[in-house]
């Protein structure tokens, strides 16, 4: 018999409720031992909410006054008998309900494993799973949008609908293979090759898709550079409209990273104050650095903080060697001290970046520091809207090898192969398409994907 599995399913802490999740085939016989309803009325409706005490079998002591919830199988999220407790949220009560649960037949649920049995009982596929992880880990409105999206099924209705084509094509081979006395060879391999090129037009859609699902995924690494006391703390502030990081005049008081998200026009923008970049003889002080110059490399966009009220050193100019290469916007900080200073503008020309005048203190010039984030990424033109974008790495690689076995076979075409060595690059993409929905895919990949969902999911 299938085991019946229970977790805790809301966040650990008190709170207003707390819900414990049963599901498989005992849920009902466990709910019956431990929980006495007000109304002895025992026949059990799916979609139904009964009210009554969890008790101790053994001692009949009241554990907590609860609601208890009925999902008769198959319409239940894992398409097995499921029960929730609605208890009184707290640490020692759920966790005193969650034992009774595990003393009387259920066994404690692994990460995902709610979500794993949907997928495995055929009420979701693969990438619709990974949606729900998506959606639980939103950081903005835009990114649950897409994970809804992704939920319903847009993703897993455009591979059905690409597989289809293949399919199509696959089937027109057979014919040409099992009845050769019909000479159709030359318009299947026409056919064929546009319908081929169509496919690979539709993947490569996907795949430049990535660029913007992974920016509404994981937003912008945004990395903050400049010298000690440049302003990157008060920027970071400022931005965050906290006092997030320590702002004081001694140069070097940040020495390790500090990381915070923001979120600009629905994109999250992920924040990196890094240790200020100098010469420096303080070990502790140097391992900063060293960090700081290491995150520029990994950098999506860096802002370049300088001190506008002081003529530009050895340092500066390392950092704007740092930069010069990357994605970045030059502030100039401190205009409520100092103006201008020619001589610096003169020199930041040379790196031709989009340079804007602020005061990290004052919050003077944050709006230009936006609209300029938002040119640079085309955020407004990135939308959720009538369009299925690719968020996940897992589903842009296993399209780009789909891709890649749809070049083969439109070179098999072009080249005067066999008819039938189309149908197997076409069968190892549909395969790599297949790994995305899960149609086709390994027990391990499998439960790597679920092992990142949390216990109750």
């Amino acid at each position: 018999m299938e085991k019946t599995i229970v977790a805790i399913s809301t966040a650990s802490g008190n709170g207003g409720i707390g819900i414990i999740r049963l599901s498989g085939k005992q849920s009902f016989e466990i709910i019956n031992k431990i929980f006495v309803p007000k109304n002895k009325n025992k026949e059990i409706k799916g979609y139904n909410i009964k009210y009554g005490n969890i008790v101790n079998p053994e001692n009949n002591e009241i554990i907590d006054e609860v609601l208890v919830s009925y999902f008769v199988a198959p319409k239940s999220y894992t398409t097995e008998n499921m029960c929730e407790i609605n208890s009184h949220g707290g640490i020692i009560v759920e966790k005193r309900i969650l034992e009774l649960c595990l003393h009387n037949g259920a066994e404690l649920a692994e990460p995902g494993e709610f979500t794993k049995r949907a997928f495995l009982n055929g009420r979701i596929d693969l990438s619709q799973a990974e949606g729900i992880i998506d959606l639980i880990n939103s950081k903005t409105e835009m990114e649950a949008k897409e994970s809804i999206n992704q939920l319903e099924g847009s993703l897993s209705k455009k591979i059905k609908e690409i597989e289809q084509k293949m399919l199509d094509i696959t089937v027109n081979i057979e014919v040409t293979i099992d009845y050769p006395e019909y000479d159709v060879e030359e318009v299947t391999n026409a056919e064929a090759l546009n319908s081929l090129q169509s496919i690979h037009n539709m993947l490569k859609e996907l795949q430049s898709s990535f660029n913007k699902g992974k920016i509404i995924r994981d937003g912008i690494k945004t990395v903050i550079v400049g010298k000690p006391n440049a302003g990157k703390s008060s920027l970071l502030n400022s931005m965050l409209k906290e006092d997030r990081a320590i702002v004081s005049d001694i140069a070097g008081t940040t020495r390790d990273t500090i990381e915070e998200y923001i979120n600009v026009d629905g994109i999250p923008l992920k924040l990196i104050d890094t240790a200020g970049i100098r010469d420096t003889e303080n070990t502790i002080e140097k391992i900063g650095v060293e960090k700081s110059k290491k995150l520029i490399d990994s950098a999506d966009l860096v802002i370049a903080i300088f001190d506008i009220s002081t003529d530009f050193d050895d340092d500066d100019r390392k950092i704007m060697e740092l930069v010069k290469d990357k994605k970045s916007i030059i502030l100039l900080n401190k205009v409520d001290i100092s103006k201008n200073n020619e001589n610096n503008e003169k020199e930041l020309e040379k790196l031709n970046k989009p340079v804007i005048k602020i005061s990290a203190k004052e919050e003077i010039g944050l709006d230009l520091l936006y609209n300029e984030i938002k040119k640079l990424f085309e955020l407004n033109e990135i939308s959720t809207n009538n369009e299925v974008l690719i968020t996940n790495e897992r589903h842009k690689n296993q399209i780009i090898k789909a891709d890649k076995h749809i070049l083969e076979a439109i070179d098999t075409i072009k080249n005067n192969m066999p008819v039938d060595i189309i149908s197997i690059y076409i069968n190892q993409a549909m395969e790599d398409l297949g790994e995305i929905t899960g149609e086709n895919i390994s027990e391990n990949i499998i439960n790597e994907i679920f092992s990142k969902f949390c216990l109750g999911k």
